[in-house]
């Protein structure tokens, strides 16, 4: 009875105790300095934020890549940024209906020199006769350009 005893007890120690040993080894949330390329993407998102509080959809669509290549994923796919700026136009048409953007828990991912993936929440705070609040996450994908860092995909939700 002891030797079963005992041999559970090994038993659990080697399972549990690795686990535990890196769980105290690797902190939930480790600081981390943004590298340039983080610190340019969110800029962008600032600058984009800041239009949009403005009621400034053109300065808001800058954040784009101006190609029919890029693509938005929310209840449909569509492409392109001319059609892009016309849907927002369509779809916000006052400063008010556009309402207060803020974005949080932005997540910069660089994939290389030329690539990253941006996740985040949004929040849009307008009054219920302009539409409601509304609120959800997105991920995008920015491509480094001559003109700077700018979205090519956009997943909202």
């Amino acid at each position: 009875m002891l030797f079963r005893c005992f041999c559970s007890f090994l038993l659990s120690l080697i399972v549990f105790a690795p686990p535990m040993v890196r769980a105290q080894l690797a902190p939930e949330s480790p600081l981390h300095t943004a590298s340039q390329q983080e610190l340019d993407i969110v800029k962008v998102l600032l600058k984009q934020e800041a239009a949009w509080n403005h009621g400034d959809i053109d300065s808001f669509a800058a954040g784009y890549k101006n190609s029919p290549n890029i693509i938005f994923l929310t209840h449909d796919v569509s492409r392109g940024y001319a059609g892009m700026v016309d849907e927002y136009k369509r779809d916000y048409p006052t400063k008010a209906s556009m309402g207060t953007l803020t974005y949080s828990d932005i997540e910069v991912h660089t994939l290389d020199e030329n690539y990253a993936v941006v996740i985040g929440k949004y929040h849009l705070d307008r009054s219920k006769k302009d539409g409601g609040s509304a609120e959800g996450l997105f991920s995008l994908v920015f491509e480094k350009t001559d003109q700077g860092w700018k979205i090519i995909l956009d997943h909202t939700t």
